[in-house]
């Protein structure tokens, strides 16, 4: 169901697609793409036996995009290989790759919900009036259920960083 007013882009208000994702509700489903020597995918199957944090941005080509990813790639490093981490936009996963690459992005994978917009639908974060995503965080236990979720209200602005990362230090 539509949800009017959801999110502002520059003030603008904005429609979000889809029913708002909440905590202590089952991560909805998605499929979303990466690229790893060849195309691969991730769902929420994949995710379960570890805390995930799902950190969803418009595009990577934009600064505040690129600051969310440089800033949770960095915070993640003390957690190693004990969480999920990734980010997810509507850029394809050969532009994420080449981010990744540029900026040094070694702690969370990226996923692209290009091609048939499940996770934006899903989860209540496309944007129906530009056709990208909105800004948010959620984070996932080991079961998959979800205990921080932030669609960030002002598509422009950065999440709060330190609650996601409360959250996903908790779930660990």
């Amino acid at each position: 169901m539509p949800r009017p007013n959801a999110v502002t882009f520059k003030g603008t208000p904005m429609t979000l697609a889809g029913d708002e994702v909440k905590v202590g509700q089952s991560a909805p489903y998605f499929k979303i793409h990466y690229f790893e020597g060849g195309l691969k995918t991730i769902t929420p199957c994949d995710l379960k036996g570890k805390a995930t944090i799902l950190s969803v941005v418009p595009s990577l080509d934009t600064g505040v995009c690129a600051t969310q990813t440089k800033k949770f790639n960095e915070q993640l490093s003390a957690l190693g290989d004990k969480v999920n981490a990734v980010t997810i936009s509507l850029d394809l996963p050969f532009a994420m790759n080449r981010f990744c690459g540029a900026e040094s992005i070694k702690n969370m994978k990226v996923g692209s919900d290009y091609q048939d917009r499940s996770f934006g639908r899903y989860w209540g974060m496309l944007i129906e009036d530009l056709l990208v995503l909105a800004r948010g965080v959620f984070v996932l236990d080991k079961d998959g259920k979800v205990v921080h979720a932030e669609t960030v209200k002002e598509v422009t602005s950065e999440p709060n960083y330190e609650a996601a990362m409360a959250a996903l230090k908790s779930a660990v």
